[in-house]
């Protein structure tokens, strides 16, 4: 920071902040609609659209219901959705192999969104956990481990269906070491050279996903398990960095840090060391909890829009919020 020599009455900053056209005029950060990714669930077998209880507003979409949310979704200037399914229970199973069904659930919805929407961006995770029946990311070795190198093959399939199946984004979101790397040479030999890679290189095992576990309905199959051996260590920083870098060298486009707000220091130092395209994801807890003390009215509604712009200031170049859509018709 500059050495300024002025000094009140000189300096009086308070002329900065005298009117809202001031203050706007002056904003060192901004939030637009291009900053902004909804999450949306997608539920197997669902007739109509079903809300989530843990999380106010947020509901679970049925394969013709989601076309007219997105239909909504364009219409308040939101450009990217980022889907995540609920599967049928009897197509789960230990290796998550319906993952790999050119023909499943998701691959089919996401061929009639860019069907009906071609210029929405669609986000896709590569990771097993709606797919098996134990719930983690990945299939199980003989002690009850992910087994690393098994899964990160599956991954790779996964996410060339998902690429045929007209995504736009793949975001493996599971935690493997050495997925990024697998997947960009599998997209490279198959001629999908430009297809984006959106890393989550620093995904915490967080207590903060609660609501999320309700909404793709697998906390009945996940228990009191953790992903602690694969996700990363909640006290950890330069962990994360590290992370970041192995997953740019492997040929990620994009990396995300996840959780949110509690963890703005991590994304910060993201931003500042590798100066490339950065998102955050503003996971369900944090929503949830907001949305909560408003409803108590112990907050205003404005605390959401504050946290979205403290995900802008902390470096963030696009966040995912369930809050997308409320917040895009504000703006």
């Amino acid at each position: 920071m500059a050495n300024f020599k002025r000094k009140y009455p000189l300096a009086r900053l308070r002329r900065l902040r005298s009117t809202k056209s001031i203050r706007a005029l002056v904003a060192e950060n901004k939030l637009s609609t291009d900053d902004l990714i909804q999450p949306i669930f997608v539920k197997e077998s669902l007739k109509q659209m079903e809300e989530i209880e843990s999380l106010k507003g947020i509901y679970r979409h049925s394969e013709e219901s989601i076309l007219k949310e997105i239909e909504d979704l364009v219409k308040t200037g939101i450009k990217a959705v980022a889907i995540f399914p609920v599967i049928d229970n009897d197509k789960k199973d230990e290796k998550g192999t319906e993952a790999i069904n050119e023909d499943n659930f998701l691959n089919n919805v996401i061929k009639k969104i860019k069907q009906n929407f071609p210029d929405i961006l669609v986000i896709a995770d590569v990771a097993l956990d709606p797919y098996t029946t134990h719930g983690h990311d990945g299939v199980l070795n003989s002690d009850g481990d992910v087994d690393n190198d098994e899964t990160i093959k599956i991954l790779r399939d996964q996410a060339l269906k998902l690429v045929q199946a007209g995504t736009d984004i793949i975001a493996p979101s599971d935690m493997m070491d050495g997925r990024i790397g697998v997947i960009r040479k599998a997209l490279e030999e198959k001629e999908f050279k430009n297809t984006l890679l959106l890393a989550y290189s620093a995904k915490y095992s967080s207590k903060f996903y609660g609501p999320f576990k309700d909404a793709v309905e697998s906390a009945k199959f996940f228990g009191d398990k953790t992903k602690d051996t694969y996700q990363m260590a909640v006290a950890n920083i330069e962990e994360a960095l590290h992370e970041v870098a192995l997953d740019i060298n492997e040929g990620a486009d994009i990396v995300m840090v996840k959780p949110g707000m509690p963890y703005l220091d991590v994304l910060k130092a993201v931003k500042d060391k590798f100066q490339m395209p950065t998102f955050v994801y503003q996971v369900s807890g944090e929503y949830a909890m907001l949305k909560a003390a408003i409803e108590k009215k112990w907050l205003g509604d404005e605390v959401m829009f504050e946290s979205l712009l403290s995900f802008k200031r902390a470096g963030a170049d696009c966040i995912l919020t369930y809050a997308a859509k409320e917040i895009a018709k504000n703006l």
